[in-house]
């Protein structure tokens, strides 16, 4: 029994975490961005100066500028790094969020915010 209390104890520690992106979005929800970004009012200048520099520029197809933000953060199961058991039964679980700002000349014509959830299982037993 204590050898089965130690295993669990050690992949609740060995856990895995990445994250990647632009951070400023990271605590962000759909309310933060609807109070803070207001369509034909807030420019790019206040925009940077909420999120920062995008983490991608683009153009739409009639022309317009759009701003992206992305931040991922992926929790891998502790029961990957049990040796053997890890071959069996593991997996990750992914939390994106993602800010898109449509830009007509200098000011916020539209934006999209979408938070998502995804999760992989994998391992002989999944």
């Amino acid at each position: 029994m204590k050898k089965v209390l130690l295993v669990a104890a050690i992949a609740v520690l060995l856990a895995g975490c990445a994250s990647g992106g632009n951070k400023s979005i990271e605590q962000e929800t759909q309310i933060g961005v609807q109070s803070k970004i207001i369509k034909g009012k807030t420019t790019k200048q206040e925009v940077k100066a909420l999120y920062g520099e995008p983490t991608g520029v683009s153009i739409s197809s009639d022309g317009k500028e759009q701003w992206h933000y992305v931040f991922t953060n992926t929790q891998v199961s502790g029961k990957a790094f049990i040796p053997i058991y890890g071959l069996f039964d593991n997996g990750a679980t992914t939390n994106m969020k993602q800010l898109i700002i449509v830009f007509n000349d200098d000011v916020v014509d539209n934006y999209l915010f979408n938070n998502s959830n995804s999760e992989v299982k994998s391992g002989i037993l999944n």
